[in-house]
């Protein structure tokens, strides 16, 4: 253990009360940017991305200029970079110096995704919101917060910041203690029960989703390019903040139809190759459930999964996601991540634990339904031999990252690219 490990063993109240002075300082240091600004921010287990990305849209076709700060993409205005940093939430000096970047800039609106992580260490310290939302609440960062209650709780503090608007999902079982804080607005969104923003006659396709958007003042239709009911629940969270917003409803029609795609979700890989190969960051059994069950019934052929799982974070959810890509998967291949300072074979062996006892009718048989590889690019080597016409390749767990940490160090890796050269060495090498 590493003396910065035992130091926040040892002393977890001294090693939040210096996070709580790093937040206060940043904020007092580059001037409260934030004050300048209308401030959105999106938690939630899954879909913060993508909802992030859907309200940027929907803000820039009413013609405001737009900041972002997500898991994937900066954005200030009309210039946009890719995260390096395999953070949602950084730093506190590094939030408040884009923040106030972007008042810089002439900004209006800043987008932010805001992690448990960040709010219990204080890295949005200060900053007042015009709107916050939840996407959803799942398992998830438990070698953190301990108990599924705290991760809750934790989160709900984010709206705990007197907000102008606070949208939460009802189709989370958690979305109550979200809305017990004071607001000047509270919207709930929902697929399937009564809520402020709704959707109606869905119409799922393999390249996206028709829908009907109801609000308590009028209807529109959706024809969303991104595919997946997950996606819809995003548009829907995108739609309850603008509605907040007062923006109209061409506005978010305009907007959420102007998406078409996210890096690392649901991102397809095309080198002429007669099958499938799909790219998405899932890293919870919710998220992967969710990605599976969607895809399943689409699929003409057989579906192949990749996964693993990220070191030094929650390891209960290892077999359960090893047992999910198990229940809907006819192969799966468990390979590294980012193992950080954890043994890589460990972190294989605990996903591959839940593999066989996924399918109930017939147990997977290691060696032949599924394989246990330990190096990533092995791994999705392996799924593209196995795959044949027709059927579909998921490669989850990194996205869009632009590098692995093993141990203490960061090693470049970009999935798209591996997953072309693997595809170019099986004699796939049409241009997509």
């Amino acid at each position: 253990m590493t003396l910065k490990q035992q130091i926040k063993t040892s002393f977890p109240g001294f090693v939040l009360w210096t996070h709580k002075v790093r937040g206060i300082l940043a904020f007092y240091f580059f001037g409260m940017p934030s004050k300048r600004l209308k401030v959105i921010g999106i938690t939630g287990t899954n879909g913060k991305t993508t909802t992030a990305h859907m309200i940027v849209k929907i803000l820039e076709e009413s013609g405001e200029r737009v900041g972002m700060l997500s898991t994937t993409t900066f954005q200030i205005g009309a210039k946009s970079w890719t995260n390096k940093t395999n953070m949602t939430t950084m730093s506190p000096f590094k939030v408040q110096k884009l923040l106030k970047e972007m008042v810089n800039a002439g900004c209006t609106y800043a987008v932010m995704e805001v992690t448990s992580h960040a709010i219990k260490q204080f890295r949005n310290w200060g900053i007042r919101y015009a709107a916050v939302a939840m996407t959803n609440v799942t398992h998830e960062h438990l070698d953190y917060h301990k108990t599924f209650d705290d991760y809750v709780k934790v989160k709900t503090e984010l709206f705990a910041t007197r907000p102008k608007i606070a949208v939460a999902n009802m189709d989370d079982p958690n979305y109550k203690q979200f809305l017990r804080f004071t607001a000047q607005k509270h919207l709930t969104y929902s697929q399937s029960t009564k809520a402020d923003i709704t959707a109606r006659k869905i119409l799922p396709s393999a390249d996206g989703t028709i829908f009907t958007l109801t609000t308590p003042t009028y209807q529109l239709t959706i024809s969303l390019h991104l595919p997946a009911l997950f996606n819809v629940s995003n548009a829907l969270c995108a739609a309850a903040i603008a509605y907040g917003l007062d923006l109209s409803g061409d506005v978010i029609k305009k907007g959420l139809e102007s998406v078409l795609n996210i890096p690392g979700r649901l991102e397809k890989v095309e080198k002429g190759q007669d099958f499938c190969v799909i790219i998405d960051y899932a890293v919870t059994p919710d998220s992967l459930e969710k990605l599976y069950s969607t895809l399943k019934p689409g699929v003409r052929g057989k579906m192949i999964a990749v996964l693993g799982s990220c070191g030094d974070r929650d390891k209960t959810k290892r077999p359960i996601m090893g047992s999910v890509a198990g229940r809907y998967n006819d192969y799966v291949v468990v390979t590294d991540e980012d193992p950080y300072t954890e043994d890589p074979n460990e972190i294989i062996e605990q996903v591959a634990s839940g593999v066989p006892r996924g399918k109930k009718d017939k147990k997977m048989v290691l060696g032949e339904d599924y394989y246990k590889i330990g190096e990533r690019r092995g791994g999705i080597r392996k799924a593209l031999e196995l795959a044949q016409r027709g059927d579909l390749v998921i490669i989850t767990g990194m996205g869009a990252q632009e590098f692995r940490v093993v141990g203490n160090k960061k090693e470049p890796w970009n999935e798209r690219k591996v997953i072309e050269e693997e595809l170019g060495k099986l004699g796939y090498n049409k241009n997509a």
